[in-house]
């Protein structure tokens, strides 16, 4: 049993399908309070690191990828253009905007460079959203997941290189590493040669690997995929019915196909199982994965996300006149007689107006404040399909340097653990040439959200066993945890089951002056960080479009406008 350490940093209760506040003090989203439990620390390790001076390099990086020639990198470098270009507005609007994760900031970037002037609140004490992450009293940050940037998140590289913080990313070798449960201790790699092009590269690397598939096996899946590969986009979006296990039966790809990859894709991707996971996600991944290079090479942040990846957005929307505030948590949406929005009522008690209204905050949070003249809009009646799946985020202090491991990301093919990185190794501002840290997703996490964290990090030790049989044990008689933070997300990015892809809203919502960013609205990368940038991009879009609309005084009115 583990008897180090007991933190949880948003420790929310799951319990029959809603948020509840079950024990006194903690955090609150939004204007409804969920609760946690009094954190309780306990450890042995002594050691504090300095938060002063700059971050010192001491991880050797792979160059960063040529991605300025893509197709998907043009086409959203010319949207990030299309706002530095636009007409300078005779009257900036203000724009509201709750919710300062990535969905947020995104769209109040792209508004202050289109001229205008965001007000993005956030009710917490903390940027990011679901890459928030916080300092614990020896200097170590945890944080809500395990992020990770793709080669083919074009808006997201887009925006590192508006902000000039390239090189915050931390490119790894172009390798996919899955754990062998078959051999405790062992790893299978997909390793894409430099050398070729898409998609030669990607199938390259599942030839060489021999380990997880037989010759039989890859054929029959190259089979089931022909018609993704020759139908395009249309066959993609068409297979939003079928769960990913449906589909391969569907395709006759051998049911082993599932159990040695698309588990451990489908909990990678949306922290579900492939019996409940939409085959379109899977395919979407896939899609950018073999049609682009380097689609599927992945880079670590250089350090924690609120301080080295929102900060930088923070200071260029305020050197445009914009304006950013914390603890600045909403209670209710006001409205006016004619059913537009008159502000937003803040749990202070303050009220802030605006010229517009952008609701970035997860789509669990947008229902449980939307208005009741609304609910019955076909446009918002639709969000009733869109809910939240819970994850937890784990990371574990040893007290020695692991050795069975990779300065990489690691697919665990565990019952419990979906992906998991030695954070010693694979960041330079967590970085430790001692002792490792361990951050790892615990997915499918349903059953386990209201479990306690000794509960938790006793059964990712049993998981952790199984990975390192030579350095770790369940009872800690081999590596001893020093310290551990657990972090509960009970409502996380939508869950993407088949049929919810009807369910998504456009960004323009059929209430005049009224948006709605986040990765669950409408675009074509999914629940994901670059689905939360492109969304704030397509809704900054509409906004700009509707400027003379928003600009023109008289009074507001539900628009005509609807979605089927």
């Amino acid at each position: 049993m583990v008897v180090f350490g007991n933190v949880s940093a948003a420790n929310l209760p799951y319990q029959n399908g809603f948020l509840e506040a079950l024990t006194s003090g903690g955090c609150d989203l939004m204007g409804h309070s969920f609760r946690v439990p009094t954190s309780r620390a306990f450890k042995i390790r002594t050691r504090r690191r300095s938060s002063a001076g700059p971050l010192q390099v001491v991880c050797v990086d792979i160059p960063r990828p040529e991605l300025e020639n893509t197709v998907n990198f043009l086409e959203a470098a010319s949207l990030s253009a299309s706002f530095r270009s636009a007409p300078r507005p005779a009257k900036p609007l203000k724009v509201v905007i709750a919710g300062a994760g990535l969905a947020g900031l995104s769209t109040a970037k792209y508004l202050a460079d289109a001229g205008h002037k965001p007000l993005l609140l956030e009710a917490r004490d903390v940027l990011g959203g679901k890459i928030a992450a916080w300092k614990d009293e020896d200097g170590d940050w945890y944080e809500t997941g395990l992020h990770i940037f793709f080669g083919a998140y074009p808006n997201v590289q887009n925006l590192f290189g508006e902000l000039g913080i390239n090189d915050r990313l931390q490119w790894k070798e172009h390798s996919m590493i899955f754990a062998m449960p078959s051999k405790p201790g062992e790893f299978s790699r997909f390793d894409f040669p430099d050398v070729l092009p898409a998609p030669l590269n990607g199938i390259w690397a599942i030839l060489r690997n021999n380990e997880m598939l037989t010759w039989p096996e890859k054929i029959k899946f190259a089979i089931g995929l022909l018609p993704a590969m020759v139908g395009g986009q249309a066959y993609v979006e068409a297979q939003d019915g079928l769960s990913v296990k449906e589909w391969m039966q569907k395709q006759g790809v051998p049911e082993r196909v599932t159990d040695e990859v698309f588990i451990a894709m489908s909990k990678a991707l949306n922290f579900i199982n492939p019996d409940e996971l939409s085959m379109q996600c899977i395919l979407i991944a896939l899609n950018r994965f073999l049609q682009e290079k380097h689609g599927s090479k992945m880079a670590f942040l250089d350090g924690n996300p609120p301080e080295r990846l929102c900060m930088p957005v923070v200071e260029h929307i305020r050197s445009l006149g914009g304006e950013v505030q914390l603890n600045s948590r909403i209670k209710k949406i006001e409205l006016n007689n004619d059913g537009t929005v008159k502000s937003f009522l803040l749990t202070n008690g303050s009220t802030v107006e605006g010229d517009a209204y952008v609701f970035a905050a997860p789509v669990d949070i947008l229902k449980l404040l939307l208005p009741d003249p609304w609910k019955d809009i076909p446009y918002f009646k639709k969000l009733d399909k869109l809910v939240g799946v819970p994850v937890i985020n784990v990371h574990i202090w040893f007290d020695r340097k692991l050795q069975n491991t990779y300065d990489h990301l690691l697919f665990s093919r565990s019952n419990l653990l979906s992906v998991y990185a030695d954070m010693s190794l694979t960041c330079k501002e967590y970085y430790d040439p001692n002792r490792s840290m361990l951050e790892l997703v615990f997915a499918p996490a349903e059953e386990w959200i209201s479990r306690s964290d000794s509960d938790i990090i006793d059964a990712t030790m049993k998981e952790l066993e199984k990975l390192f049989p030579n350095e770790i044990a369940a009872d800690q008689s081999k590596a001893k945890i020093l310290k551990y933070h657990v972090v509960k997300t009970p409502r996380s990015v939508y869950k993407t089951i088949p049929n919810c892809e009807p369910c998504r809203p456009l960004q323009r919502s059929p209430i005049k002056g009224f948006y709605l960013a986040g990765d669950y609205t409408k675009q074509k990368y999914l629940a994901s960080m670059e689905g939360a940038v492109l969304s704030g991009k397509f809704c900054s879009q509409s906004i700009v479009q509707d400027y003379e609309l928003l600009a023109a005084s008289g009074p507001r009115k539900l628009s005509e406008a609807t979605v089927s």
